[in-house]
């Protein structure tokens, strides 16, 4: 069965009102967890799903890219377990083809970046400038659902979840209108997909919750997407010395490229003395980005007397790190988390877009490599073996 919904800019012709369920393709996670190779474990199959239309504050988007991420493989390896058959993939960008009841504000043929926590927009954190921690988003996000609480997603009657409120590995989608920021349609759209998840987290964590000032010093440890971005960060911030720190050489040397003035190998025997010796006892900032407790504990040790660290890894629930409370009284030292950078999406996605275009953001050196839905499973083999940068799904 072929989908019903139009293939032309402009979705739905205008004044439709009978809109039905409709077919898509997408990559489905029907267990977990599932070990690599997945080129040969195949834990995201390709079906045919059903798509129910949007309802009231809901939208329909044709998915054009969507990038892999960690976030995407903790699903997959079972260290961030989420309910089953579900449809991954959150960072994405795409066209609006139809809207549901009470959305004004975008119109078919309009492009949008997607979200991976919608914000109500009501409760306290929405309320206090802090849309990241929505209580019924994250909510909703770990019950596998949209913002409403329902599901569209289906297969022979069985209801598929959503991952994150996105659902991005497929070719269509539909999302709460608060998971979606409009963007210029001149933006190239696999380009565009980085500043849902890889961007916004890293450069937010850079400028909203690290607050770095230009002069001041920043390391960051784990140099995937995440990592990268916050070296992007730090460069646009104005940070003197950029330290870059992970076990990869390849990625240390992308760092180079990107801005950092130093780079680590974090497997080296006396890393965080060789760090506190070349900055004269630690730096400003560091930055934890590997989701590694480990990692967090040696940006905790690179980090100056009256510094700050910052961790926007995701560990695993069960994961835990030696810490002196001491350290934090004797010595005026921070640490703090950093979720979705800390970010107020529908400000600093245009803000960071802006960056990029005037050429002090570079996003479009971390896209290294390009694919379809059919070789996804081979994609994942690519970033969890630290081949890839991001590599990302065009639809």
């Amino acid at each position: 069965m072929m989908p019903v919904v139009a293939e032309h800019r402009g979705g739905w012709p205008e004044g439709r009102t009978d809109m039905t369920t409709t077919t898509t393709r997408a990559a489905v996670l029907r267990r977990s967890p599932v070990e690599g190779p997945y080129a040969t474990s195949r834990p995201l199959s390709i079906e045919t799903v059903e798509l129910a239309p949007p309802g009231d504050g809901e939208v329909l988007v044709r998915i054009k890219a969507a990038g892999l991420c960690h976030s995407d493989l903790s699903v997959i390896d079972g260290v961030r377990p989420r309910p089953t058959p579900m449809v991954l993939g959150h960072e994405a960008a795409g066209i609006v083809e139809t809207v549901g009841a009470g959305v004004d504000d975008l119109a078919p043929g309009d492009h949008v970046v997607m979200v991976f926590v919608p914000s109500c927009g009501h409760c306290s954190p929405c309320a206090e400038g802090r849309p990241a921690l929505c209580e019924p988003g994250n909510a909703r996000n770990g019950e596998g659902t949209l913002l409403s609480g329902e599901r569209r997603l289906s297969c022979e009657g069985e209801p598929v979840h959503h991952h994150l409120g996105v659902s991005a590995f497929a070719e269509r989608s539909v999302l709460s209108r608060r998971s979606l920021i409009k963007i210029d349609p001149e933006l190239p759209l696999e380009i565009a997909a980085l500043f849902g998840c890889a961007v916004l987290t890293g450069v937010g964590a850079v400028v909203n919750t690290g607050r770095v000032k230009a002069g001041e010093t920043v390391a960051v440890v784990g140099l995937g997407g995440v990592g990268l971005s916050a070296i992007l960060g730090a460069v646009a911030a104005g940070a003197s010395r950029i330290i870059a720190v992970d076990l990869q050489a390849d990625k240390l040397d992308m760092a180079k490229t990107l801005g950092a003035t130093d780079i680590f190998n974090a497997g080296e025997a006396g890393v965080a003395d060789a760090v506190r010796a070349a900055t004269g006892g630690g730096v400003d900032h560091a930055f934890e980005m590997a989701g590694s407790a480990r990692a967090l504990e040696l940006a905790f040790a690179i980090t100056r007397r009256g510094g700050a660290t910052v961790t926007a890894g995701l560990t695993p629930p069960t994961a835990t790190m030696a810490l002196s409370p001491l350290k934090l009284v004797a010595e005026e030292r921070t640490l703090k988390g950093s979720y979705v950078g800390s970010c107020i999406p529908s400000r600093d996605i245009p803000r960071y877009i802006a960056l990029y275009r005037g050429g002090r953001l570079p996003v479009d050196r971390l896209l290294t490599s390009r694919g379809t839905l059919d070789d996804i499973n081979e994609g994942f083999d690519a970033l969890a073996a630290g081949r890839t940068v991001r590599h990302v799904v065009l639809l």
